[in-house]
């Protein structure tokens, strides 16, 4: 089994609003050899799928000064 290759991301490769940016999805895709998108947001299987496994995941909304999340902001930026 291979092993996977972990990857070390800046504070550009992250979004703001939550997920990813374009460089970090960049980033990723050219370090590992995967085919991460951007999000969808007006619908269809991909939102749906994403959706449905991260409303699933474990962990608070908020952290401990009241903040939104990572997994929080990810979720309102595919509108889930």
């Amino acid at each position: 089994m291979a092993r996977r290759r972990t990857v070390s991301l800046r504070a550009s490769d992250k979004s703001p609003k939550g997920g990813l940016s374009y460089s970090g999805r960049n980033r990723i895709n050219k370090l590992t050899g995967s085919n991460l998108k951007a999000p969808q947001p007006g619908g269809g299987p991909r939102k749906r799928s994403f959706c449905a496994r991260m409303s699933g995941n474990k962990g608070p909304m908020k952290d401990s000064k009241g903040r939104p999340t990572r997994k929080a902001l990810a979720l309102r930026r595919w509108k889930c």
